[in-house]
């Protein structure tokens, strides 16, 4: 998927059981920094296609699984492989950033 996949409640654990490294953004409409960081999001997932799964997940609409894993302040990125949490960024980062927390776990 060359633009990012939209994850929800319903599809999380399928999403994160289902593909080896997944990437997600959790994020809300409202907010500035999520909005900012949106295009790098969209980008890292054309640049990753067929490597990783990068997914945004509203976290108004899907308040359960913002929950679960204590996404208390938005963007927060979390990298999950094998269906665990890896990995997690929080605020608005520079691509350079995401992207080397991505490549950690490519091998």
């Amino acid at each position: 998927m060359s633009s990012p996949f939209h994850v929800t409640d319903v599809n999380f654990e399928e999403t994160i059981k289902s593909n080896k490294l997944v990437f997600i953004d959790f994020w809300a409409t409202w907010c500035g920094p999520c909005r900012a960081l949106a295009p790098t999001i969209a980008e890292i997932a054309q640049e990753y296609h067929g490597k990783v799964l990068i997914g945004k997940l509203d976290v108004d609409g899907n308040s359960a699984t913002a929950e679960k894993f204590q996404v208390f302040s938005i963007p927060t990125m979390i990298l999950f492989k094998d269906g665990q949490e890896v990995e997690r960024l929080v605020g608005l980062c520079i691509k350079t950033s995401i992207t080397a927390t991505i490549e950690k776990h490519l091998q």
